[in-house]
């Protein structure tokens, strides 16, 4: 280890999902270099970490797949709160909820506490998304699409690196580029904030469609997380509060900290909540 490493940034909770490990378009070397960046006392799994539509028709896993595993891992022994919230590419794990797999939690979904009060929701999404709930076959289309997608995004930054240009996402480019793409992503943040608020909770927090973002849609807080296969981003709670979207594969480990504030007026608490992750206590023997 670096004896002269700069600490890891420090936040209060972190979210991250859609990470597809087992797939060629997983950015696994830059997770791993957030992950051992950042520390925090909450770290939230939310979905499709692990895409077994992929492993079951090739088998593809790269040490540094297993580097972020293992990561994960020890960041939960060494106190870490984990908790693993699955999605639609390894739902085989939504069998088994709610559970602790050693120090990890895993829930269906959760309600996470913010320091000044707020409660927001916590799922993958999915359930949310009419192509998954309705047309399941359609989605494996549309994933097959989306992977031939990926792999010249891959083809894409290789070049870039050669010619010395840092990551930039092609496929990410070409989604927000595509009308239905567009209105599609409006929908699902409409439905998301709708369930916030018929559970009377003040925002939520998802992941599934890869498009990382803080926004108020009519009084609540709609928040995305992203992905590590297009943007490489995360979603992190401040030590004072403050949400912010971390785009890491412009960040990098020593880059600049861009704060992004959510709109919704927040209100100070003197101490944090104790109990951040309510549905956590299912897992509590």
């Amino acid at each position: 280890m670096n004896a002269f490493a700069a600490p890891p940034f420090r936040y209060r909770s972190i979210w991250i999902s859609d990470i597809h490990l087992g797939t060629r378009g997983c950015n696994a070397a830059l997770l791993l270099d957030f992950l051992r960046s950042t520390d925090s006392d909450y770290l939230y799994l939310v979905g499709d970490i692990i895409d077994f539509w992929r492993l079951r028709k090739a088998w593809y896993w790269r040490q540094d797949h297993n580097d972020v595993i293992q990561k994960i891992l020890r960041k939960a022994r060494k106190g870490t709160r984990v908790i693993y919230i699955p999605g639609n590419h390894d739902e085989w794990f939504r069998d088994m909820t709610p559970r602790r797999f050693g120090r990890v939690a895993v829930l269906r979904e959760a309600t996470h506490t913010m320091l000044d009060g707020r409660r927001f929701l916590v799922m993958h999404g999915d359930h949310f998304d009419g192509v998954v709930k309705y047309a399941k076959w359609l989605a494996y289309i549309g994933d097959n699409a989306y992977q031939m997608a990926l792999n010249l995004n891959t083809w894409f930054n290789l070049v870039r690196r050669r010619l010395g240009f840092s990551y930039w996402s092609l496929s990410a480019y070409l989604k927000h580029k595509v009308k239905n793409a567009v209105e599609h992503i409006c929908n699902f943040e409409k439905a998301l904030a709708d369930e916030a608020r018929r559970r009377n909770l003040q925002g939520v927090i998802c992941g599934h469609i890869h498009t990382a973002e803080i926004r108020q849609l009519d009084g609540i807080v709609y928040c995305n997380d992203g992905d590590w296969v297009e943007s490489c981003t995360a979603l992190v709670e401040h030590l004072d509060g403050r949400l912010e979207i971390l785009h890491w594969a412009e960040r990098g480990r020593a880059g600049p900290s861009v704060q992004l504030q959510p709109e919704a007026e927040p209100f100070r608490m003197d101490t944090a909540d104790t109990k951040s992750v309510s549905a956590e206590r299912e897992c509590v023997s």
